[in-house]
Protein backbone atom coordinates (compact mmCIF):
# COMPACT_ATOMS: atom_id res chain seq x y z
CA UNK A 1 0.00 0.00 0.00
CA UNK A 2 1.31 3.40 -0.90
CA UNK A 3 1.67 5.92 1.91
CA UNK A 4 0.48 9.49 1.31
CA UNK A 5 2.96 12.07 0.18
CA UNK A 6 4.11 14.75 2.65
CA UNK A 7 1.68 17.28 1.26
CA UNK A 8 -1.34 15.01 1.03
CA UNK A 9 -0.72 13.68 4.54
CA UNK A 10 -0.58 17.12 6.23
CA UNK A 11 -3.50 18.51 4.29
CA UNK A 12 -5.65 15.61 5.42
CA UNK A 13 -4.73 16.06 9.12
CA UNK A 14 -7.44 17.68 11.30
CA UNK A 15 -6.26 21.16 12.19
CA UNK A 16 -6.34 22.59 15.74
CA UNK A 17 -6.74 26.26 16.76
CA UNK A 18 -3.40 28.00 16.51
CA UNK A 19 -1.68 25.07 14.68
CA UNK A 20 -0.83 25.55 11.01
CA UNK A 21 0.32 23.12 8.38
CA UNK A 22 3.57 25.07 8.20
CA UNK A 23 4.21 24.68 11.94
CA UNK A 24 3.68 20.91 11.76
CA UNK A 25 6.01 20.67 8.77
CA UNK A 26 8.72 22.59 10.66
CA UNK A 27 8.43 20.26 13.62
CA UNK A 28 8.97 17.29 11.34
CA UNK A 29 11.82 18.80 9.42
CA UNK A 30 14.03 19.10 12.50
CA UNK A 31 13.49 15.52 13.63
CA UNK A 32 12.95 13.40 10.53
CA UNK A 33 14.55 15.15 7.57
CA UNK A 34 12.95 14.03 4.37
CA UNK A 35 9.88 11.89 5.11
CA UNK A 36 10.47 8.27 4.10
CA UNK A 37 7.75 5.82 3.25
CA UNK A 38 8.25 3.39 6.09
CA UNK A 39 6.63 2.48 9.36
CA UNK A 40 8.93 4.72 11.42
CA UNK A 41 7.37 7.75 9.74
CA UNK A 42 3.88 6.50 10.50
CA UNK A 43 4.86 6.06 14.15
CA UNK A 44 6.25 9.60 14.37
CA UNK A 45 3.15 11.02 12.72
CA UNK A 46 0.92 9.22 15.19
CA UNK A 47 3.00 10.47 18.12
CA UNK A 48 2.83 14.06 17.00
CA UNK A 49 -0.89 13.81 16.50
CA UNK A 50 -1.22 13.11 20.22
CA UNK A 51 0.12 16.60 20.89
CA UNK A 52 -2.72 18.31 19.06
CA UNK A 53 -5.24 18.13 21.93
CA UNK A 54 -2.66 19.77 24.22
CA UNK A 55 -2.08 22.56 21.70
CA UNK A 56 -5.85 22.99 21.44
CA UNK A 57 -6.10 23.36 25.24
CA UNK A 58 -3.25 25.90 25.34
CA UNK A 59 -4.89 27.96 22.59
CA UNK A 60 -8.17 27.94 24.51
CA UNK A 61 -6.44 29.20 27.67
CA UNK A 62 -4.70 31.99 25.77
CA UNK A 63 -8.01 33.10 24.30
CA UNK A 64 -9.90 33.06 27.65
CA UNK A 65 -12.00 36.22 28.04
CA UNK A 66 -11.10 38.83 30.65
CA UNK A 67 -13.02 38.79 33.91
CA UNK A 68 -15.99 41.10 33.41
CA UNK A 69 -17.25 43.75 35.80
CA UNK A 70 -20.61 45.43 36.13
CA UNK A 71 -21.19 49.15 36.51
CA UNK A 72 -23.34 49.88 39.57
CA UNK A 73 -24.87 53.00 41.10
CA UNK A 74 -24.00 53.81 44.72
CA UNK A 75 -26.26 56.35 46.49
CA UNK A 76 -24.38 58.93 48.57
CA UNK A 77 -26.88 61.40 49.96
CA UNK A 78 -28.45 63.07 46.94
CA UNK A 79 -25.63 61.88 44.67
CA UNK A 80 -25.58 58.79 42.49
CA UNK A 81 -22.02 57.59 42.26
CA UNK A 82 -20.79 55.04 39.75
CA UNK A 83 -18.59 52.07 40.61
CA UNK A 84 -17.13 48.98 38.99
CA UNK A 85 -18.06 45.76 40.79
CA UNK A 86 -16.35 42.44 40.22
CA UNK A 87 -17.62 39.20 41.74
CA UNK A 88 -16.07 35.73 41.61
CA UNK A 89 -17.97 32.96 39.87
CA UNK A 90 -20.69 31.35 41.95
CA UNK A 91 -23.48 32.60 44.16
CA UNK A 92 -21.53 33.73 47.21
CA UNK A 93 -21.74 35.33 49.63
CA UNK A 94 -18.20 36.53 48.94
CA UNK A 95 -15.65 38.41 51.02
CA UNK A 96 -15.21 41.86 49.54
CA UNK A 97 -12.71 44.71 49.27
CA UNK A 98 -13.81 48.32 48.76
CA UNK A 99 -11.10 50.35 47.01
CA UNK A 100 -10.70 54.14 47.32
CA UNK A 101 -8.71 55.97 44.65
CA UNK A 102 -6.58 59.08 45.13
CA UNK A 103 -7.56 62.74 44.90
CA UNK A 104 -6.97 63.03 41.16
CA UNK A 105 -4.44 64.13 38.60
CA UNK A 106 -4.39 66.59 35.71
CA UNK A 107 -8.08 66.01 35.12
CA UNK A 108 -11.04 64.19 36.62
CA UNK A 109 -10.59 61.17 34.35
CA UNK A 110 -7.13 60.20 35.63
CA UNK A 111 -5.48 58.97 38.80
CA UNK A 112 -1.80 59.78 38.46
CA UNK A 113 -0.84 59.08 34.83
CA UNK A 114 -3.47 56.35 34.42
CA UNK A 115 -7.07 56.68 33.25
CA UNK A 116 -9.29 55.84 36.23
CA UNK A 117 -11.29 53.19 34.42
CA UNK A 118 -8.04 51.54 33.30
CA UNK A 119 -6.70 51.71 36.85
CA UNK A 120 -9.81 49.96 38.13
CA UNK A 121 -9.50 47.28 35.47
CA UNK A 122 -5.91 46.60 36.50
CA UNK A 123 -6.97 45.75 40.05
CA UNK A 124 -10.40 44.13 39.87
CA UNK A 125 -9.38 40.86 38.18
CA UNK A 126 -6.46 40.44 40.61
CA UNK A 127 -8.79 40.43 43.61
CA UNK A 128 -11.31 38.16 41.89
CA UNK A 129 -8.53 35.71 41.10
CA UNK A 130 -7.93 35.41 44.84
CA UNK A 131 -11.62 34.85 45.57
CA UNK A 132 -12.65 38.39 46.60
CA UNK A 133 -15.41 40.59 45.27
CA UNK A 134 -14.04 44.06 44.51
CA UNK A 135 -15.72 47.46 44.35
CA UNK A 136 -13.83 50.34 42.74
CA UNK A 137 -15.88 53.40 43.71
CA UNK A 138 -15.61 56.61 41.69
CA UNK A 139 -16.14 59.36 44.25
CA UNK A 140 -17.92 62.63 43.47
CA UNK A 141 -16.34 64.68 40.70
CA UNK A 142 -14.01 61.93 39.46
CA UNK A 143 -13.99 59.18 36.86
CA UNK A 144 -17.47 57.91 36.02
CA UNK A 145 -18.87 60.15 38.79
CA UNK A 146 -17.48 63.34 37.27
CA UNK A 147 -21.03 64.66 36.84
CA UNK A 148 -21.78 64.25 40.57
CA UNK A 149 -19.81 67.21 41.86
CA UNK A 150 -16.80 69.43 41.17
CA UNK A 151 -13.40 67.84 40.58
CA UNK A 152 -11.49 67.96 43.87
CA UNK A 153 -8.23 69.21 42.36
CA UNK A 154 -10.05 72.13 40.70
CA UNK A 155 -11.62 73.07 44.03
CA UNK A 156 -8.25 72.92 45.79
CA UNK A 157 -6.49 74.94 43.11
CA UNK A 158 -9.14 77.67 43.31
CA UNK A 159 -8.70 77.79 47.08
CA UNK A 160 -4.92 78.07 46.75
CA UNK A 161 -5.22 80.84 44.16
CA UNK A 162 -7.59 82.80 46.38
CA UNK A 163 -6.10 82.16 49.84
CA UNK A 164 -2.73 80.41 49.58
CA UNK A 165 -1.23 76.97 50.15
CA UNK A 166 -2.17 76.63 53.81
CA UNK A 167 -5.79 77.26 52.95
CA UNK A 168 -5.55 74.59 50.26
CA UNK A 169 -4.14 72.07 52.73
CA UNK A 170 -6.89 72.80 55.22
CA UNK A 171 -9.61 72.44 52.59
CA UNK A 172 -8.16 69.07 51.55
CA UNK A 173 -8.42 68.03 55.19
CA UNK A 174 -12.04 69.20 55.37
CA UNK A 175 -12.99 67.32 52.19
CA UNK A 176 -11.26 64.19 53.51
CA UNK A 177 -13.25 64.24 56.73
CA UNK A 178 -16.63 65.18 55.19
CA UNK A 179 -17.75 64.79 51.55
CA UNK A 180 -15.26 62.19 50.38
CA UNK A 181 -15.47 60.18 53.58
CA UNK A 182 -19.26 60.21 53.16
CA UNK A 183 -18.83 58.66 49.70
CA UNK A 184 -16.64 55.86 51.04
CA UNK A 185 -19.06 55.08 53.86
CA UNK A 186 -21.85 55.02 51.27
CA UNK A 187 -19.83 52.41 49.39
CA UNK A 188 -19.73 50.23 52.50
CA UNK A 189 -23.48 50.56 52.99
CA UNK A 190 -24.05 49.63 49.36
CA UNK A 191 -21.97 46.46 49.68
CA UNK A 192 -23.82 45.43 52.83
CA UNK A 193 -27.09 45.59 50.89
CA UNK A 194 -25.99 43.01 48.31
CA UNK A 195 -27.04 39.38 48.96
CA UNK A 196 -23.93 38.12 47.17
CA UNK A 197 -21.62 39.95 49.60
CA UNK A 198 -20.69 38.63 53.04
CA UNK A 199 -21.08 41.68 55.27
CA UNK A 200 -19.08 39.91 57.98
CA UNK A 201 -16.01 39.66 55.73
CA UNK A 202 -15.41 43.18 54.48
CA UNK A 203 -12.07 44.88 53.95
CA UNK A 204 -10.96 48.23 52.59
CA UNK A 205 -7.99 49.38 50.54
CA UNK A 206 -7.00 52.76 49.22
CA UNK A 207 -4.30 54.65 47.37
CA UNK A 208 -2.80 57.99 48.45
CA UNK A 209 -5.71 60.25 49.54
CA UNK A 210 -7.88 57.13 49.26
CA UNK A 211 -5.57 55.40 51.74
CA UNK A 212 -6.26 58.18 54.22
CA UNK A 213 -10.00 57.73 53.65
CA UNK A 214 -9.56 54.01 54.24
CA UNK A 215 -8.12 54.67 57.70
CA UNK A 216 -10.93 57.08 58.61
CA UNK A 217 -13.63 54.70 57.38
CA UNK A 218 -12.08 51.76 59.25
CA UNK A 219 -12.24 53.90 62.39
CA UNK A 220 -15.91 54.71 61.79
CA UNK A 221 -17.19 51.28 60.75
CA UNK A 222 -16.31 48.44 63.11
CA UNK A 223 -17.51 45.84 60.60
CA UNK A 224 -14.37 46.43 58.49
CA UNK A 225 -12.05 43.53 59.27
CA UNK A 226 -8.92 44.68 57.45
CA UNK A 227 -7.53 47.93 56.03
CA UNK A 228 -4.74 48.31 53.47
CA UNK A 229 -3.20 51.60 52.42
CA UNK A 230 -0.91 52.26 49.47
CA UNK A 231 1.17 55.41 49.80
CA UNK A 232 -1.19 56.97 52.37
CA UNK A 233 -0.31 60.63 53.13
CA UNK A 234 3.07 60.24 51.37
CA UNK A 235 2.83 63.69 49.77
CA UNK A 236 0.87 65.52 52.45
CA UNK A 237 2.05 64.31 55.87
CA UNK A 238 4.92 66.76 56.19
CA UNK A 239 2.88 69.88 55.50
CA UNK A 240 -0.25 69.33 57.59
CA UNK A 241 -0.20 68.89 61.34
CA UNK A 242 -3.99 68.47 61.48
CA UNK A 243 -3.74 65.62 58.98
CA UNK A 244 -1.04 63.88 61.03
CA UNK A 245 -3.04 64.17 64.23
CA UNK A 246 -6.25 62.95 62.60
CA UNK A 247 -4.70 59.89 60.98
CA UNK A 248 -2.89 58.91 64.17
CA UNK A 249 -6.19 59.18 66.06
CA UNK A 250 -7.85 56.98 63.42
CA UNK A 251 -5.28 54.18 63.62
CA UNK A 252 -5.53 54.21 67.41
CA UNK A 253 -9.30 53.74 67.30
CA UNK A 254 -9.68 51.41 64.32
CA UNK A 255 -10.62 47.87 65.32
CA UNK A 256 -9.21 46.19 62.23
CA UNK A 257 -5.61 45.18 61.54
CA UNK A 258 -3.92 47.62 59.15
CA UNK A 259 -1.36 47.07 56.41
CA UNK A 260 0.75 50.02 55.24
CA UNK A 261 2.33 49.66 51.78
CA UNK A 262 4.93 51.97 50.20
CA UNK A 263 7.67 51.89 47.60
CA UNK A 264 11.04 53.10 48.88
CA UNK A 265 10.99 55.95 46.37
CA UNK A 266 7.49 57.22 47.21
CA UNK A 267 7.29 60.89 48.17
CA UNK A 268 7.80 59.75 51.76
CA UNK A 269 7.58 56.53 53.74
CA UNK A 270 7.63 58.38 57.07
CA UNK A 271 3.81 58.36 57.48
CA UNK A 272 3.72 54.56 57.38
CA UNK A 273 6.64 54.25 59.78
CA UNK A 274 5.12 56.62 62.32
CA UNK A 275 1.65 55.06 62.19
CA UNK A 276 3.18 51.58 62.48
CA UNK A 277 5.22 52.73 65.49
CA UNK A 278 2.04 54.02 67.11
CA UNK A 279 0.38 50.65 66.68
CA UNK A 280 3.51 48.95 68.04
CA UNK A 281 3.15 50.95 71.24
CA UNK A 282 -0.48 49.88 71.56
CA UNK A 283 0.26 46.24 70.77
CA UNK A 284 -2.18 46.32 67.86
CA UNK A 285 -1.85 44.03 64.81
CA UNK A 286 -0.42 45.68 61.72
CA UNK A 287 2.02 45.18 58.84
CA UNK A 288 4.40 47.69 57.27
CA UNK A 289 5.88 46.83 53.87
CA UNK A 290 8.33 49.12 52.10
CA UNK A 291 9.29 47.66 48.73
CA UNK A 292 12.33 48.47 46.59
CA UNK A 293 12.02 51.51 44.33
CA UNK A 294 9.53 51.35 41.49
CA UNK A 295 10.53 53.24 38.34
CA UNK A 296 12.73 56.32 38.58
CA UNK A 297 10.65 59.09 40.18
CA UNK A 298 8.67 59.65 43.36
CA UNK A 299 5.51 59.61 41.29
CA UNK A 300 6.49 56.21 39.92
CA UNK A 301 6.96 54.92 43.43
CA UNK A 302 3.69 56.44 44.57
CA UNK A 303 1.75 54.57 41.88
CA UNK A 304 3.05 51.07 42.74
CA UNK A 305 -0.48 49.86 43.49
CA UNK A 306 -1.23 50.00 39.76
CA UNK A 307 2.19 49.51 38.17
CA UNK A 308 3.92 46.94 40.42
CA UNK A 309 1.24 44.42 41.36
CA UNK A 310 3.84 41.64 41.35
CA UNK A 311 5.65 43.36 44.24
CA UNK A 312 2.75 43.46 46.67
CA UNK A 313 0.30 40.78 45.52
CA UNK A 314 1.53 37.89 47.66
CA UNK A 315 1.89 39.95 50.84
CA UNK A 316 -1.44 41.72 50.48
CA UNK A 317 -3.46 38.56 49.91
CA UNK A 318 -1.68 36.74 52.70
CA UNK A 319 -2.76 39.61 54.97
CA UNK A 320 -6.34 39.58 53.66
CA UNK A 321 -6.65 35.83 53.93
CA UNK A 322 -5.50 35.93 57.54
CA UNK A 323 -8.22 38.44 58.43
CA UNK A 324 -11.16 37.36 56.24
CA UNK A 325 -10.86 33.62 55.61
Amino acid sequence: MRLPTERSHFSSWPQSPGVSVGLIAILFAGRCGTIRRDRRVVSKVAGLSLLLPLVRIAATVDEAPAIAHETVVVPSGALRLKAFLWRPKGTGPFPVVLFSHGSGSVDSAHTGPIAMTEAAEKLGPIFVKHGYAFLYLFRRGQGLSADQGPFMQDVLQSEETARGKEARQHLAFVLMTTDHLDDVLAGLRFLKSLPSIDSHRMAMAGHSFGGQLTLLAAERDSSVRAAITFGAAAASWKNSSELRERLLAAVRKANSPIMFVYAANDYSTIPGKIMAEELDKLGRPHVLRIYPPVGKTSEDGHDLVYTAVDRWEDDVFKFLDQQLR
